[in-house]
């Protein structure tokens, strides 16, 4: 039986890319907390949900909100296990008090997001932290929005018990003391001024160097539907993000869909990798086009990101196909 892509396309000892769902939305007031978590609950886990303990937390009350993170990880509502949680900056009076709130969560978090660090030095300090308090086993993701930060990041990325870096686009421009005008802030001006631009670039090009997982910013502009859409295409396809934030349920499904492969791509995998797997992988000639396993690995990743978006991937990608090469069993 001829192989399966991961055992014919992939050295052994290759890392893998941490399989996460393509949108992570973000929510820090309790109602649109429970509103992010039913929506999770019927649209399944197509998106991540973060809990916010930093800028979600109102000031002096981040403890109170750690107890009802906490409360919210246990509950029905998690129902795939799938809530992250953004906790302090590491030097913030209250960080240690938090994280063990919610380390004492009935159920662990999927992943917890460090904010601000100032370089690799506070992202070694807040892991350690968080492997001494009891959560070892939790994927952590680092936003980068400091100069110290995107300075290392690629060390940051290389840390192993990093999963995803996210840019934190509103603090990078404020830490440039107005020299960055605010309109790299919003859905257009953050995709022109050089130097928010490079900022993604290196971070993108950090975590594929070290396969983890780059996520893209927010588009603060939530009503703007079609500029949210404009974005999201031009993370996924220009500036190689596998992720991005969205900060209103609306963002969701567009990110959504500008992340997953279009039917006429999958379609085309299909044939390629069907043909290659009957020919041992050996090189095929596909519509006057040579391909060999350089390409083919291609487009395998771009099945599994079709199946990595649930209920959108699953309407992609025919029953043979999800049997062949996604079952728990396919060889």
């Amino acid at each position: 039986m001829p192989l399966h892509p991961r055992d014919a396309l992939f050295d052994p000892d290759e890392a893998a890319v941490p399989d996460l769902p393509v949108c992570d939305h973000y929510a820090g007031v309790e109602a649109r907390m429970r509103k992010s978590l039913a929506l999770q609950a019927e649209l399944g886990p197509v998106f991540d949900v973060t809990l916010d303990n930093e800028d979600g937390a109102p000031v002096g009350g981040e403890v109170e909100q750690a107890h009802l993170i906490a409360s919210l990880l246990g509950s029905a509502a998690n129902r795939y296990g799938r809530v992250g949680v953004r906790l302090l900056p590491v030097d913030h009076p209250r960080f240690a008090e938090v994280l063990a709130v919610v380390l004492g969560a009935t159920r662990a978090p999927a992943y917890l997001m460090l904010p601000k660090p100032r370089g690799l030095a506070e992202l070694q300090r807040a892991a350690q932290a968080v492997d001494a308090a009891g959560g070892a086993a939790i994927p952590l993701h680092a936003l980068i929005e400091t100069h110290g930060a995107l300075r290392e990041v690629d060390a940051i990325a290389a840390h192993p018990r990093v999963e995803s870096l996210s840019f934190g686009l509103m603090d990078f421009v404020s830490a440039h003391r107005g020299a960055i005008p605010q309109s790299a802030m919003s859905a257009t001006g953050q995709f022109e001024h050089p130097l928010v631009v490079r900022a993604k670039l290196e971070i993108a090009a950090a975590c594929h160097g070290h396969a983890k997982v780059a996520s893209h910013c927010v588009v603060t502009e939530f009503n703007d539907l079609p500029a949210l859409r404009r974005a999201a295409e031009t993370a996924s396809q220009r500036l190689g993000c596998t992720r991005m934030w969205s900060i209103h349920p609306a963002q969701i499904r567009p990110i959504v869909e500008a992340f997953t492969p279009s039917r006429a791509e999958v379609d085309q995998a299909i044939e390629i990798l069907q043909a290659a797997r009957a020919a041992d992988w050996a090189p095929i000639r596909h519509r006057d086009t040579l391909h060999d396993r350089a390409s083919y690995r291609y487009f395998w990743q771009l099945l599994v990101r079709a199946h990595r978006s649930a209920g959108v991937g699953s309407a992609l990608l025919p029953a043979e196909v999800r049997r062949a090469f996604f079952d728990e069993n396919a060889t």
